[in-house]
Parts: structure tokens; C-alpha cells; sequence
């Protein structure tokens, strides 16, 4: 049997209780079986999952230095959402969950999204694409609408 491909993306977080309650907010769940004092796993769906580590232990992954998600961008996440309407709903929990919005919407009718950084600085990116660029280009969306 087969396995499906899954991806893990590794943040890190000064406080980890606050890390956990901001993702429940947007509607993940944390995975209780890979979460501890040292990390939450942030289930977003059957194959995309978040590690919310604590920045002491995330360093043991690495001999580099860590940079700083407030100061310095080390990823941009981008998550598709289902429509433009998806894309604001999940904006405006995460706001009110205490993210911040760092910069305005990108419309380019073909495809809208809007930034949110979560309470430790790391940017996600949410977005809706309109289902015939997102199969054959933008130019396919732009001769669809005339």
C-alpha cells in the first residue's frame, strides 16, 4: 500500500500555547500524537501539516542560524482557499486571533490573495485561483473572460 505524499512545514514559536490557539482559530487541528511541550503539529488537511516548534528546539535541526520571522522572512506559505470569500474569512479570523495583515490584497483577477502573519512574525499567504488559470495559465483565464 501506498502512502500519499504529505507535507510538513517547520516554523518556529516563542510561545507555543499562543501558537496553537491562533492556528485552532483559522480551523486547523493539532495532531495530540506529535504534540508536546516542544511542538504542535497543525493539521490543515489529510496531506499539509504545520510543526510549530519552539525555537530552542528547532534549532536542533539545524547547525545554521535562526532567522528571526518578524525581522527577516525565511518562507512565504501559501495555502489556496476555495474562493475569494474563503480567502477573506480566513483573513479576518486570523486577525481577530491576533495576526497581522502586513501588506494589501493582491488582485489580479485570475488570482487573489492576502498575506497574514501569524503572532511570531511567519508569513502565510492565502489565495483563491480562478480553476482555468490554475489548470492551463493565466492567459487561459484572460481569454475566458473576453
Amino acid at each position: 500500500m501506498s502512502v500519499p505524499q504529505m507535507v510538513f512545514v517547520n516554523v518556529t514559536t516563542e510561545d507555543l500555547t499562543r501558537s496553537i490557539a491562533f492556528y485552532e482559530a483559522l480551523g486547523c487541528q493539532i495532531n495530540p500524537l506529535f504534540t508536546d511541550e516542544n511542538a504542535a503539529c497543525v493539521v490543515w488537511s489529510d496531506t499539509v501539516f504545520f510543526m510549530v516548534l519552539r525555537r530552542d528546539f528547532f534549532a536542533t535541526f539545524t547547525d545554521k542560524p535562526l532567522a528571526d520571522p518578524r525581522t527577516h522572512a525565511q518562507s512565504l506559505i501559501a495555502l489556496t482557499r476555495d474562493s475569494r470569500e474563503h480567502v477573506d474569512a480566513t483573513l479576518t479570523k486570523g486577525l481577530d486571533a491576533g495576526g497581522v495583515e502586513p501588506r494589501p490584497a493582491q488582485d489580479l483577477g485570475f488570482m487573489y490573495s492576502r498575506d497574514l502573519e501569524d503572532p511570531d512574525g511567519n508569513i502565510l499567504s492565502f489565495l483563491w485561483m480562478d480553476p482555468a488559470a490554475a489548470a492551463h495559465g493565466p492567459e487561459a483565464y484572460t481569454a475566458e473572460q473576453g
